[in-house]
């Protein structure tokens, strides 16, 4: 748009004034314009322009250059999970690997609503092969193999292209042969498979499965089945060991450290099942029984002695037996320790396990440990080795967290010495007005000061939730704050002056359209002499109304979600928008059209306002005052000089 033609104070004033009509030659303005640009009358009908075309920005004589306009990036101006093409004058967008657009073209401009969705690949049949089932993914898809089949070649879930695997069937071969079983069937090879066993003869089943299941992962698994002699098992003789047996005849022999002393070393399974013991007698050669200081044996046999701890001593630690082991004796490791007396006291403590010697410490309700071990040990001397441990009092390691002037913060640290505390800022903001808006930042901030001030750069018109993190102290705190609304910018408009009932007047979005603009309302005023304008003002709020009466009134009302990046609207037109009604403007009358932008939030009202067009315009003059701008008037006066308007802003 035209800088000329652009409002961009709060306040109006328009005089109209005789148009100056340029004397002498006009020269060829069109012959001069650039090959990318188009020759157009101006506004004010004193000649003509030269502007570039859309897709090229320049002066429209000397040059108009290629507007790339992908250096935003694919995502602001393509939509998720896409490409975007610069072309000279234009651009266009392509979906990404495993995306296709919504309106079924290879490319696409998004201000029809296309965007990018998923390829569900799993609708092609057999795209994962034999015995794999397909997963579709957000853009692409993976292959997980069905029971009875394993990953060849890879390991699941697998891309039967990118990763060269696949799924095999399962086949464990020919069922294992096992000791003293013989097979008796089997359903197959392959996963699931069942293979039957039974004991060899002379031998019967105490236990066990007799079956084996081909398994998942390729192997047979069992049979675990017991086969013994008729008799059951080899009997036991104590210190000693077999030296061969059949299914009814076991050779006994004494181990080493040991020596026969009688009976005979034969065990037979007799024709009645039973077993006829060998009486064999072994009997160990150790010589004396091994001494344990500060002990006593309480029990003893040839080959085992049994110790324990004398008055005055608890046992600590160790085993208490000796075993004579091949004329050796495998001495006990009990330790005896004298007794230490009662267990010693920590501060804001209590023992949560002992024994004689050990005593475990933790910290009572209400307060932690934060320095020192938690165990105190009874030793050889009969002395308390005393826990170190220190427990202090929980505090909470942020605290008085407040939020001031809407973007500061203010809070209390508890620290227990003079440490450097280091703090996780989190911040989200977001506004229910705009779903697409999304604003997360994070800071740190390291102090070893007893109070902390932080200010973070919000935004306005946004709902905020802020977290700190006490780092060390793995310490959370919350709190959320709303910014207020600013006023939103001047609308951006190509004023007219027509002489027409029906004016057509054009308006253009910001590139961008994450503004605080809620609505924008349109108003009428009948020019009659001296007039103001208050941009706070309601407006007629008369919905269904079609007598529109002399005084200014809205007569449109358009919510921005509505309008794309351009809107064109016709004044008076009879229709009804956002339920105000379009009034046909009356024959022989002079009207201003001014154009409001508002900005809602949380009960919060803000405007902009900007005269838009003249209808059937004649000499008269017009104030607009706001009460938006801390309460002042302002006065805008426009002259018309050389054929070009000029507007500026004073106070009242």
């Amino acid at each position: 748009m035209d800088w000329r033609h652009k409002t961009v104070a709060v306040f109006f004033l328009l005089c109209s004034l005789t148009d100056i009509r340029a004397m002498g030659q006009t020269p060829d303005v069109c012959s001069s314009c650039h090959a990318n640009a188009t020759c157009d009358d101006k506004s004010d009908g004193s000649g003509k322009v030269c502007n570039c075309m859309y897709g090229f920005v320049g002066n429209g004589r000397t040059f108009c250059q290629d507007k790339d306009e992908c250096q935003i990036g694919a995502n602001k101006i393509c939509g998720h999970h896409t490409s975007c093409h610069n072309t000279y004058g234009s651009y266009y967008c392509t979906c990404l690997s495993g995306y296709s657009p919504s309106n079924s073209m290879s490319s696409f401009i998004p201000n029809d609503g296309t965007h990018c969705q998923d390829i569900d690949e799993c609708q092609v049949s057999g795209l994962c092969g034999e015995g794999g089932r397909c997963m579709n993914l957000d853009g692409s898809f993976e292959c997980h193999c069905e029971v009875g089949y394993q990953v060849h070649n890879g390991a699941q879930p697998f891309h039967p292209q990118r990763d060269k695997a696949s799924c095999k069937v399962i086949d464990c071969g020919q069922p294992p042969s096992a000791e003293d079983m013989m097979l008796m069937s089997a359903t197959g090879t392959r996963y699931g498979s069942v293979a039957v066993f039974d004991c060899d003869d002379g031998l019967l089943w105490r236990s066990g499965n007799n079956t084996c299941v081909c398994g998942a992962d390729g192997a047979w698994k069992g049979p675990t089945m017991v086969c013994e002699a008729k008799c059951g098992p080899i009997p036991f003789l104590a210190n000693s060991e077999v030296v061969w047996h059949d299914r009814s005849v076991v050779i006994h022999r004494c181990v080493d450290g040991y020596h026969s002393w009688r009976g005979s070393n034969v065990s037979i399974c007799d024709n009645t099942g039973v077993w006829q013991k060998a009486t064999l007698t072994c009997i160990a050669k150790c010589g004396p029984v091994p001494f344990l200081a500060n002990s006593e044996v309480v029990w003893q046999n040839r080959s085992v002695v049994i110790h324990r701890c004398v008055d005055g001593y608890h046992s600590w630690r160790g085993s208490n037996i000796s075993i004579c082991d091949t004329g050796i004796w495998q001495k006990a490791t009990l330790t005896c320790m004298a007794k230490c007396g009662p267990i010693p006291f920590l501060a804001n403590s209590e023992v949560v396990w002992q024994n004689k010697s050990v005593v475990i410490h933790c910290c009572v309700d209400g307060y932690h440990s934060w320095r020192g071990s938690n165990i105190s040990i009874c030793d050889n001397t009969g002395v308390w080795q005393k826990a170190t441990l220190t427990c202090i009092e929980i505090k909470p390691a942020i605290t008085d967290l407040v939020v001031f002037n809407e973007k500061c913060l203010w809070w209390k640290a508890e620290k227990y010495e003079d440490d450097t505390e280091v703090y996780k800022v989190i911040y989200m903001g977001s506004r229910a007005y705009q779903r697409l808006f999304h604003d997360k930042r994070k800071r740190f901030l390291n102090s070893k000061a007893d109070r902390l001030q932080l200010c973070l750069n919000l935004l306005p018109a946004t709902n905020y939730s802020i977290s700190i993190t006490a780092v060390s102290a793995k310490f959370t705190v919350t709190v959320t704050t709303n910014t207020s609304l600013k006023a939103p910018q001047a609308p951006v408009i190509y004023y007219r002056e027509v002489e027409t009932p029906l004016p057509t007047l054009r308006l253009l979005r910001p590139t961008d359209t994450l503004d605080q603009i809620s609505l924008y309302q349109v108003f009428v005023l009948p020019v009659e002499a001296v007039m103001v304008f208050d941009c706070t003002s309601p407006g007629n709020s008369d919905f269904s109304s079609k007598q529109k009466s002399l005084e200014q009134y809205v007569t449109a009302q358009i919510q921005v979600r509505r309008v794309g990046r351009e809107m064109n609207f016709t004044v008076g037109d009879g229709l009804y928008y956002g339920g105000f009604y379009n009034a046909p403007l009356q024959n022989g009358r002079d009207y201003y059209i001014i154009l409001r932008a508002v900005s809602q939030w949380n009960g919060d009202f803000k405007s902009a306002c900007v005269l838009w067009a003249k209808a059937k315009g004649t000499s008269y003059v017009i104030r607009i005052s706001s009460l938006s701008a801390g309460g002042s008037v302002g006065l805008v006066t426009l002259v018309i000089l050389g054929g070009y308007s000029y507007s500026w802003f004073s106070k009242m």
